[in-house]
């Protein structure tokens, strides 16, 4: 809507302002769903339930969040796509593909807090079929982007960018399986680390704003020619959706932060997280997502350790997994722990975005 208002055709020679305008609108959007979802919410019994029966300690530990609103992802997910509504340029593909991996991972999360928040299943939906529906997704916009791109950029398609060493074409076949990784390890590591208040929203936060920055550089090739890094012209719309999704994130932080009035649930933290992950391939910068990301990946990989080491030696590594409940039993804080892992999200993230130069 935006684009006609500005009587032009194409959104490129507007994107930093429909980038910056998109982010305050989905902020302003979050403020004004989140009250009334979470007393519909409050309403209707779609509290958090806690007792997991994995451990009695933890439980008492999170004792405090029982009944608290869950499935707080289904007003960020709407702020995010009202913005985009407005400041979306809806010419270029890539868009199209970032809506599509939020409303298909927003389903699938929604469906598994409503089978677990409704009494009908206890865990939720099968791990299995939970994993299958991801991975079918995936694999979907993985070839759904690998189309948008050639659209766009042609021979970046499939090319797989590796710091210091140059590209590598992964083909047509092989590179919508590699999107697939990408996404259904981001969503999962995401999912992971939505244990305490503001954990995953802050470190979503920084994470997306890093990709958003990467996303307008590599749009430019006065920059990306600079920085060395491929120009990818799609990008633009890149920027202008991270834009979107970070100010919806900050939104979302205003009633997740310590004490929680809501949580994210897996209809937040697996279309964030696939989205995450989609902004990493969209702009050829996928592996720089294990430092941008780098506390999701610490966090799921406390958790396979774990399990690892428990399969193999019968020890534990840590008191329990993932690692923000093993401080919680060293006796931290929570408000203590969910800070320093923002200050750790915040170091690794601009610590990628000084590597682009580096490379």
């Amino acid at each position: 809507m935006l684009l006609w208002l500005l009587g032009n055709g194409s959104g490129d020679g507007h994107h930093t302002l429909r980038a910056a305008l998109a982010g305050l609108v989905a902020f302003g959007a979050c403020l004004l769903l989140g009250p009334r979802v979470i007393a519909w919410l409050r309403a209707k019994k779609v509290g958090e339930k806690v007792a997991k029966d994995d451990s009695k300690r933890l439980d008492e530990l999170m004792a405090g969040k029982s009944g608290t609103p869950t499935m707080g992802g289904v007003f960020v997910v709407a702020a995010i796509l009202a913005s985009l509504s407005i400041f979306g340029d809806f010419s270029n593909p890539v868009l199209w593909v970032l809506v599509f991996t939020l409303l298909a991972l927003g389903a699938l999360g929604a469906a598994d807090d409503y089978l677990k928040l409704s009494g009908r299943s206890k865990s939720g939906m099968r791990m299995r079929t939970k994993f299958f529906l991801q991975m079918a997704i995936s694999v979907a916009v993985g070839m759904l982007l690998h189309m948008a791109l050639v659209e766009s950029d042609g021979n970046l398609a499939s090319r797989l960018y590796i710091p210091f060493l140059g590209p590598i074409n992964l083909g047509h076949l092989v590179y919508p399986w590699f999107v697939m990784i990408v996404i259904v390890a981001t969503t999962n590591a995401v999912n992971i680390t939505d244990g305490l208040d503001g954990l995953a929203g802050g470190c979503l936060g920084i994470s997306t704003f890093a990709y958003t920055a990467v996303a307008y550089v590599v749009s430019r090739v006065d920059y990306s020619k600079y920085l060395g890094l491929p120009y990818v012209s799609g990008s633009a719309e890149v920027a202008v959706f991270g834009a979107a999704m970070l100010g919806a994130t900050l939104g979302f932080l205003w009633f997740n932060t310590h004490p929680a009035q809501v949580f994210l649930g897996d209809s937040g933290s697996l279309p964030l997280g696939g989205a995450l992950g989609l902004m990493a391939c969209a702009t050829k910068q996928e592996l720089l997502l294990f430092l941008v990301g780098g506390v999701f990946v610490i966090e799921a990989g406390s958790s396979l350790l774990q399990i690892l080491s428990f399969k193999m030696t019968g020890r534990r590594i840590f008191r329990i997994a993932p690692l923000h409940h093993h401080f919680q039993f060293l006796g931290m804080p929570e408000t203590k722990i969910t800070l320093r892992f923002w200050i750790v999200a915040a170091l690794m993230a601009v610590s990628s975005l000084a590597l682009l130069k580096a490379r």
